[in-house]
């Protein structure tokens, strides 16, 4: 039976938390959903939105995560998973196994996905990639 002192009931409204450009990337906006704190770091759960257009990408990295999806809401990504380049478009759903070496190189300027990673404190590790990158398409 689950434990439910382990966490708690959350309920976070667009207007409850504002998109901070104080994530992981600098060209992208994050908007907590209050999960990490209801579930004590368990998980984390934010919104991510494009905020200037992409130049380098995030560069070949992995994640140290025991779980992590990504949800397109809006828009379009192109990432790479391993040498395999993959378009991620609205309404798709990405599960991104623990490890996973990947880069996400080209997105929309309405680009906005939901990402949800266990545990919330998780680590990013920048690797060398296993090929060349395609480039990425510049904003008009």
């Amino acid at each position: 039976m689950l434990d439910v002192t382990q966490t708690q009931f959350s309920h976070v409204k667009p207007g409850d938390t504002e998109w901070r450009g104080e994530g992981l990337r600098d060209f992208f906006l994050y908007r907590d959903l209050g999960v990490a704190e209801a579930t004590h770091g368990k998980v984390i759960a934010h919104l991510v939105k494009a905020n200037m257009a992409p130049e380098k990408g995030t560069g070949w990295h992995r994640h140290e995560a025991e779980f992590q999806i990504v949800i397109m809401i809006k828009g379009w990504a192109r990432f790479m998973y391993g040498d395999q380049e993959t378009l991620v478009s609205a309404g798709d759903c990405v599960h991104q196994r623990p490890g996973i070496v990947h880069y996400l190189f080209d997105y929309s300027p309405d680009m906005e996905y939901l990402e949800i990673v266990s545990p919330a404190d998780f680590k990013t590790v920048d690797v060398d990639g296993p090929c060349e990158v395609p480039p990425f398409t510049p904003w008009a």
